[in-house]
């Protein structure tokens, strides 16, 4: 599934059309945050998370997206299951993003 990019506009209505997602936070001058995008469109891509939808959301660009997180650190990645906060993780280890979305299941 392709990567949403999503914002404070749309983003509460993503979480409810969807019953889990993936959301990593961002910001522009964050290197880290780039290097971890190409392993999250894979992740987004792979067969084992085929049933979640995958958003990015810039954090400098969408305040209430954030806090409904409680984003500390970038990339930040949290996820939901049915509109509802599971967890979170501030990390740039793939294994550590993986073992968050594992909570989904």
């Amino acid at each position: 599934m392709a990567i949403i990019q999503a914002s404070d506009s749309d983003f509460n209505t993503i979480l409810s059309q969807n019953e889990n997602v993936v959301v990593k936070y961002y910001a522009d001058w964050c290197g880290n945050c780039r290097l971890f995008s190409p392993k999250f469109k894979r992740l987004s891509e792979s067969e084992q998370f085929k049933n979640m939808a995958f958003l990015d959301v810039n954090a400098e660009v969408s305040p209430e997206a954030r806090k409904v997180a409680g984003v500390t650190n970038l990339p930040f990645f949290a996820v939901f299951k049915n509109g509802v906060l599971v967890d979170t993780v501030a990390a740039s280890k793939e294994e550590a993003v993986v073992n968050l979305i594992n909570k989904l299941n």
